[in-house]
Order: structure tokens, then sequence, then C-alpha cells
């Protein structure tokens, strides 16, 4: 899981696959349900630490289909609050976060779960 350098959202992560393909269709039986397992991983840890009250979760597979970095798969994970759109991304189409980066992946860390 690694956090997203430019989040629609504070808390804003993905959940990645060790091996480097493209397309999710390329993925292991056994891959697969490792990348959904740690996506409930973080959707857990989001909730803990942020009290995220929904999700947005998604691929973008191809750079047409908005992919930033189409050569690697990668599922996004942005949580989301009741209320949290406001005028900033509509009208200054800028998104504010009360969040540095490195703040956040303390949060995560920490809330994370262990896996017991």
């Amino acid at each position: 899981a690694v956090l997203n350098l430019y989040p629609y959202n504070g808390g804003h992560l993905m959940t990645v696959p060790y091996r480097h393909v493209a397309d999710y269709t390329e993925l292991t039986a056994a891959e697969t349900a490792e990348l959904a397992e740690l996506t409930k991983q973080a959707m857990t840890a989001l909730r803990k630490a942020s009290g995220a009250q929904g999700f947005n979760l998604g691929m973008n597979q191809g750079s047409v289909a908005g992919a930033g970095i189409a050569a690697h798969l990668h599922q996004h994970v942005v949580p989301r609050w009741g209320g949290d759109t406001n005028f900033m991304p509509v009208v200054g189409h800028t998104k504010v976060l009360p969040q540095l980066l490195g703040d956040t992946r303390k949060m995560l860390a920490e809330a994370w779960p262990s896996g017991e």
C-alpha cells in the first residue's frame, strides 16, 4: 500500500501488487486475492484512523482510461465523508488537503490491522 502523491482526498492510498503487470486480467488468482485482502486492510485502517464513512475504490486500466502509471496496476482506495466536497474543486479546480502525507502515513501505520 502506498500513499497517492496527488490525493483526491485525505488518506487516499493505492494498493499495488508486487509483480509488475499492466492489466487486472494478468494477475494470478493468488495475486487477485492478495490485492483484495490488502484493500480490505486499507479500508479498515482508514475507518479506524479517520472515521471514513464510505469509499471510492477503482482501477484505471490504460492511459486512455486515466491511468497515471499505465504500466503498473494499482487500485485506488479513496476515503469519503458526508459533505467532503466543497466549492474549491468545483470553482477553483484545486483540492485542499488539511494533512501532510507524512502525517497521513503515520496515522495509517498506527491503525493498520496486524493480520492477527
